[in-house]
């Protein structure tokens, strides 16, 4: 079995490596993650401060109130793509965390206006508000972030949880407010008359933060559906993402950054190899379609871009892509390590 470093052209660490005045946070995860420095590392503590310090993280600050909040109080989902909740992500994908004060008073923001009373995170703090990607890519964040010993996170990943499962949860309609609603109207990842991909996958990586050991039974029963969705197809063929024309939507093979509620193939392969089921014999085609995607250089384009829509644009769409080449190398790493 080969190992990721033989699986890549050229040297594409270096190249994330360097020293990058416009997207240094990617030099920093690149140490964190793919390098492996311990946290209290001095070139990783460096490239830490480098990255809170120029580039898209402080300009994306800059922009915060006081209070927490971007552009306007309350649920943060609105406007698309500057407010609390998309920017509070960015933050967390980019490798920010409660470290910094103005990040943890964001998170505590959105923690305090997008869980429901059900205890699950909702799009406008209501419990009708449950929808699979904005709660799985917001309890994703929160882990990043460093809330992942918050309770307020782990009953809400649970919550999730159960809506995948239906464990605890009634039927749409029922006078009991912890029921299904019109968003999320049954289990199984159902948004509409199909299971959800974009839903799925970022309910797998909120389910999947939680570290084993800690992950209760319904977690677990979660996780085996969404992998029993994942591995029941050819994903480079599946017909449960957004359909164009009864074909899977086109952004499905466009691999981007940041990602928000739009899943992309690459995606589910970073879910399932943190699993440890990277290199399931049925994600094989899947597997084949990333790496035909990379440069002879080891990079990969950045296909999906939200440029113009946030408080600062990353890189340049279809030119390779630091960000999209992390993701990459990421995956590959935890799928096939050595």
């Amino acid at each position: 079995m080969p190992t990721w470093r033989e699986l890549i052209h050229g040297d594409p660490l270096t190249w994330l490596l360097e020293v990058d005045d416009i997207n240094p946070a990617v030099r920093y995860l690149a140490l964190r993650d793919i390098v492996g420095l311990p946290e209290k590392s001095p070139d990783l503590v460096d490239a830490k401060s480098e990255a809170y310090s120029i580039g898209p993280i402080p300009r994306i600050l800059a922009a915060q109130n006081p209070k927490g909040y971007w552009v306007k109080p309350g649920g943060g989902y609105n406007p698309k793509y500057t407010g609390t909740v998309w920017s509070l992500t960015l933050l967390a994908q980019m490798g920010a965390d409660k470290s910094e004060p103005r990040v943890k008073t964001a998170a505590e923001y959105v923690l305090k206006n997008t869980i429901s009373p059900t205890g699950w995170f909702s799009y406008n703090g209501m419990p009708s508000g449950f929808i699979h990607c904005h709660a799985g890519y917001l309890g994703d964040a929160m882990f990043s972030l460093g809330f992942g010993d918050d309770s307020r996170v782990t009953n809400a990943v649970e919550m999730q949880a159960r809506l995948v499962t239906g464990r605890g949860i009634a039927a749409m309609g029922s006078q009991d407010p912890l029921r299904y609603y019109h968003y999320t109207a049954g289990p199984n990842f159902i948004c509409g008359k199909l299971p959800c991909a974009w839903g799925a996958v970022k309910a797998l990586k909120a389910i999947s933060s939680v570290p084993e050991p800690q992950r209760t039974q319904t977690m677990s029963s979660a996780i085996e559906k969404g992998k029993d969705l994942f591995l029941s197809t050819d994903l480079t063929k599946c017909r449960f993402t957004n359909l164009e024309k009864g074909k899977p939507s086109s952004n499905w093979f466009k691999f981007g950054f940041p990602n928000y509620y739009i899943g992309d193939l690459l995606e589910i392969l970073e879910v399932m190899a943190r699993l440890g089921d990277g290199r399931d014999l049925r994600l094989e085609q899947a597997w084949k379609m990333v790496l035909e995607k990379q440069d002879s250089q080891g990079r990969w384009p950045l296909e999906y871009s939200y440029n113009g829509k946030m408080w600062a644009d990353i890189e340049i769409k279809d030119e390779p892509s630091k960000w999209v080449t992390l993701r990459a190398l990421r995956a590959l790493k935890a799928a096939f390590p050595g």
